[in-house]
């Protein structure tokens, strides 16, 4: 393993939870949908505009509608979380070990830099990752490995020397598709929804885990 690349939401910060009420209060309050928070949940991968088109359909906005409802929903999901800011547990002392070992390590989300910001500078943590691919940076979004084939350029390194920390199936499917193993947070989907991927090493709670922790020792 010469490089990791993280996925941002629901593997570095636990807040999917956030993002899933936001994006109810958005599509079903401010746009007229009844969409239950399961439906939510299960749409909730790629872009955003992506997930628009998944609930309305293709033509039901236009893109610079979309744009905002995009951003919109991004502000409403920041003041929410904004109190519970914080890497998930063993995270600060994982991103230490690694950095101090010489294993480069790179941001592959669909989340805009909007959000990335929000979290990288908000925990001081960009020292530790210079390279970030975001929503903007990509053609097509997870489960196409796009996101992750194009971190491994940037970090210069091929994609079997990197090994991808994922938490939702799509991520870990794009991860796949990428060449790349993947350890899976388990914050926010149970371990059998993963059953049809077959690249997966280790599922943890959080960077505490012994497994994790002795890939950086």
């Amino acid at each position: 393993m010469k490089a990791i690349i993280f996925d941002l939401n629901g593997t570095m910060i636990n807040d999917m939870w956030y993002h899933t009420l936001a994006w109810e209060d958005i599509l079903n309050n401010d746009l007229g949908g009844n969409f239950t928070r399961e439906e939510v949940k299960q749409n909730m991968y790629g872009k955003n505009h992506e997930l628009l088109v998944r609930m309305f359909g293709k033509d039901r906005f236009t893109a610079e509608e979309m744009d905002k409802l995009s951003l919109e929903k991004e502000k409403r999901y920041q003041k929410a979380f904004l109190p519970e800011l914080k890497l998930l547990p063993g995270l600060q002392q994982f991103l230490e070990s690694a950095h101090t070992k010489g294993i480069l390590m790179a941001i592959g989300s669909a989340a805009i830099p909007f959000n990335i910001d929000f979290v990288l500078d908000g925990l001081n943590i960009r020292k530790y990752i210079p390279v970030v691919v975001s929503a903007d940076d990509v053609t097509v979004s997870k489960p196409h490995p796009e996101t992750f084939l194009r971190a491994a350029e940037l970090l210069n390194v091929s994609p079997d020397d990197c090994l991808v920390f994922e938490d939702v199936p799509k991520g870990a499917e794009a991860a796949g598709n990428a060449g790349m193993k993947a350890v899976i947070l388990t914050t926010t989907h149970e371990v059998n929804e993963f059953d049809y991927l077959n690249n997966i090493i280790h599922f943890a709670p959080d960077f505490t885990d012994p497994y994790i922790k002795s890939l950086v020792e």
